[in-house]
């Protein structure tokens, strides 16, 4: 059994002999993309588990062991964290926990510390806890973020926004109920091959995983019909997380809409440029900046790749990055940055100018920064897009989920009024690809 090392902080360190021994969960946001990041960390020989626990005793879990003003996101993911030691699944003594830390303003820095007060208070004061983290504000000497790891899970994101999108796209409309999430299956574990086999973080391979993919899904047989469209904004774990938001996309899937969730890239991207423009405003390393400027190139390539593709299949695009940032201009300034800051003003103004007028804006009860950029831009962008229709629903322990569902359920009627009224022109039909209305393409 490994030996327990600590640094001088007295912070229970994660060995290289650990690595070999211990089993590492991982708190769910996004299934896709996190069964494939996940993947990555198998490859690189590490044994992660990607838990997909869900249900009212996980937040319980976690208002045991954190207090109860805490952000909810945190709440959940420490929730879910000591659920699973709780379980019996593992052996305690040889099981790690990763929880990411973004190095921003936004507490989400600080939940690891919430973490390791609560495992104390739990009894689990014997796990490590392991910081996923770009900058360099935790190490441990089992677990290094190396170069071609970093490339290998920025390659899952845009595989995983690209699928995300294509499902989102297809499954409302296809005639054999199950296709797409077939598809999505699919390829999760065919990249999740075929990264492990050293392939497929290379630009020009991601280009043609690209191009298959989105073949693929423009081969499934689909209905045109008119539906509500709903596009989902907000603070990205209750965002994308099924359990942050008590199923969101699924229930407006069943209540017979199309969902739009903006990608995980446009967040990646925001927290890149706050960089830069941190560089801008205050000075600093002149060869950090280069760095941080290649690494917003890079991304920037990839998002062009995504769209292109998406583009040429007949699928609609997210919007590119710069044209978004350009959307908010006098709405809010760019110093609002904290947590998803002008990027969630951003995304709503992109969602309604792509036909998306009906937007659930997702906010942690409390979350000052979502509640400034979500709820408290939501009058402005109705004043300047009047057929803009947004709901913003509040996640924490004591919302319940039915008041939710049923001020979703008041903003998706008066969708439907809208749409009858609209007389949606879009005849119903058969094909094997759906036909859009092809986003522009915006190049700064």
């Amino acid at each position: 059994m490994a030996e327990l090392v600590y640094d001088k902080t007295g912070r229970l360190l994660f060995t290289k002999e650990m690595k070999e021994e211990y089993t590492i969960l991982v708190p769910m946001m996004a299934k896709i993309h996190f069964s494939i990041i996940t993947n990555v960390l198998i490859h690189y020989g590490y044994k992660a588990v990607l838990l997909d626990t869900e249900g009212p005793e996980i937040a319980q879990v976690g208002l045991k062991y954190v207090h109860n003003d805490t952000c909810y996101p945190a709440l959940l993911v420490i929730g879910q964290l000591i659920h699973a030691l709780q379980s019996g699944k593992y052996d305690v003594n040889k099981t790690a926990l990763m929880i990411t830390q973004t190095g921003g303003g936004c507490r989400a820095s600080n939940y690891i510390h919430l973490l390791r007060k609560a495992l104390v208070k739990a009894g689990y004061e014997n796990v490590p806890v392991i910081s996923l983290n770009l900058s360099g504000l935790e190490k441990n000497e089992g677990f290094k973020l190396t170069l071609p790891m970093i490339r290998r899970m920025a390659a899952g994101l845009i595989y995983g926004d690209l699928i995300m999108s294509l499902d989102n796209q297809v499954k409302p409309y296809e005639i054999n109920k199950g296709d797409s999430a077939a598809l999505v299956s699919k390829w999760i574990n065919e990249l999740s091959e075929i990264m492990a086999n050293g392939h497929g973080f290379a630009k020009k391979e991601i280009a043609e995983n690209l191009d298959r993919i989105t073949r693929d899904f423009s081969e499934i047989r689909i209905r045109r019909v008119p539906k509500v469209k709903v596009g989902v904004v907000g603070e990205i774990y209750v965002k994308y997380s099924s359990l942050g938001n008590n199923g969101l996309e699924q229930f407006l899937y069943e209540q017979g809409c199309e969902v739009n969730l903006p990608g995980m890239l446009g967040f990646m991207l925001f927290k890149v440029d706050n960089r830069l423009e941190d560089y801008r405003l205050y000075g600093g390393s002149k060869a950090k900046y280069i760095v941080v400027k290649q690494l917003m190139d890079y991304l920037l390539s990839l998002e062009e790749m995504v769209a292109k593709t998406q583009l040429q299949y007949g699928f609609q695009p997210g919007g590119r990055y710069h044209h978004i940032k350009n959307l908010v201009k006098g709405y809010v300034g760019y110093g609002s940055k904290m947590g998803e800051g002008w990027l969630l003003t951003a995304e709503m103004l992109e969602l309604v100018e792509n036909g998306f007028e009906n937007i659930v804006c997702t906010q942690p009860f409390g979350c000052l920064p979502n509640h400034i950029n979500g709820k408290g831009m939501m009058r402005r962008i109705k004043q300047q897009h009047p057929n803009a229709n947004i709901v913003a629903i509040d996640y924490d322990p004591g919302a319940p989920r039915v008041n939710q569902e049923n001020r979703i359920k008041l903003m998706l009627a008066v969708a439907r009024e809208q749409l009858k009224n609209n007389g949606d022109s879009e005849n119903s039909s058969e094909s094997g690809n759906p036909v859009r209305v092809k986003a522009k393409i915006v190049k700064e």
